[in-house]
């Protein structure tokens, strides 16, 4: 089992301004992002470091894992 990424990836987010909206479908949170424009999924437990970095994509920042 690898280790959850969310907790880093969340703290990533945070400081680039983004912020939670709302809790989102099973154990999802909806977040948006003001660098994107965008709202996007953050998975509670996040492994693969290509998943962490697509929700950065998203979010509008460099890869970061």
């Amino acid at each position: 089992m690898g280790d959850n990424l969310s907790p880093l990836l969340k703290r990533l987010l945070i400081d680039a301004g983004c912020r939670f909206v709302r809790r989102g479908k099973g154990d999802h949170d909806i977040w948006a992002s003001p660098l994107s424009g965008k709202h996007f999924p953050v998975d509670a437990f996040i492994k693969s470091r290509h998943t962490a970095n697509a929700v950065l994509r998203q979010a509008g920042l460099p890869k970061a894992f």
